[in-house]
């Protein structure tokens, strides 16, 4: 492994630093698909747009906290300025108060599985409007994806009546659109600060319109203080918005692209898995197979090589 300034890394730095990317990428993987139970559990105690607010307003507070004692929070560049509105925006505000809103009518494991369709959707929006070619493994891909969401809305396996249920999967699924948007912005961004120092910013800019529409739609807020919603507040603040977003950022630099990629389609899996868990959702075969599939068309669109600019 070569070092930021090309000398080659030392055998025993090397395996040190791949011990610490592949610990920080399994806690990533643990923390995000457990929190989707978490989520879940949250809501029972405040109202869903609130309830983002809240997270996001904690990660703009755990993130000032590490970075203000290191002279490290700066105002962003104007050059920088297009992608944290969008990112603040689109992934912070809206991809979480849209998910949040779905939860109350969707399990946990079957909201991670239709919101990590996201890459599914990058790779149609990358070609639109990055130039990059749609290659044939590509677009297998994406129709292995597309089958898996076929499979999840099956009539034998999904009830159409439920108009609930209808809502909370399909805003879902355009959540996955939105966040899909804002990757392919940041795709095509040329950072000019690191993405680390601009994360607060983000969220501080998801915040503002989350807190007005969440007064506009459900009022002043209402949350109780009971022990298990204290301790939601702990686990979504902290650890998954903070802590995870920091981690990520760290892996991305520590590992190559495909490996994260890769690694990160074990989310939904451990969402499943723990919302079956806690709630008791089942792990029937529409679920199994939908997701099945979904991972195999990610997996297979993020090792197709790079198709350059068209």
């Amino acid at each position: 492994m070569a070092a930021a300034d090309g000398k080659v890394m030392p055998l025993h730095r090397e395996i040190a630093v791949d011990r610490i990317a592949f610990g920080l990428l399994a806690a990533i993987v643990v923390v995000w698909g457990a929190n989707w139970p978490v989520m879940k559990i949250g809501l029972a105690h405040m109202q869903p747009l609130w309830f983002a607010a809240l997270r996001l307003s904690l990660g703009v507070l755990c993130f000032a906290v590490v970075l203000v004692p290191r002279r490290r929070l700066r105002l962003p560049s104007r050059a920088d300025l297009p992608v944290v509105v969008s990112v603040g925006l689109l992934q912070m505000a809206v991809f979480m108060a849209v998910v949040n809103t779905a939860l109350q009518w969707v399990p946990p494991g079957r909201s991670a599985i239709l919101a990590y369709t996201t890459p599914l959707w990058v790779a149609p929006g990358a070609a639109l409007f990055l130039g990059e070619r749609l290659t044939r493994a590509r677009l297998a891909g994406i129709g292995l994806g597309l089958a898996g969401v076929a499979v999840l809305f099956n009539p034998l396996g999904f009830d159409w009546h439920n108009r609930t249920a209808l809502a909370g999967n399909g805003l879902l699924l355009a959540a996955a659109l939105i966040w899909a948007a804002a990757i392919v912005h940041v795709r095509g961004h040329r950072w000019q600060a690191p993405p680390l120092e601009l994360a607060p910013w983000q969220m501080a800019i998801g915040l503002l319109p989350l807190i007005l529409l969440a007064w506009a739609v459900e009022g002043p807020p209402r949350a109780d203080t009971s022990p298990q919603f204290l301790a939601v507040v702990a686990y979504n603040g902290p650890l998954s918005t903070a802590f995870a977003y920091w981690a990520a950022v760290s892996v991305n630099r520590m590992l190559p692209a495909v490996t994260v990629s890769l690694s990160f389609l074990c989310v939904p899996v451990v969402g499943l898995l723990a919302s079956s868990l806690t709630f008791g959702e089942p792990l029937t075969a529409t679920n199994l197979g939908g997701l099945a599939l979904i991972l195999a068309g990610v997996a297979v669109v993020a090792l197709s090589p790079s198709a350059g600019k068209a």
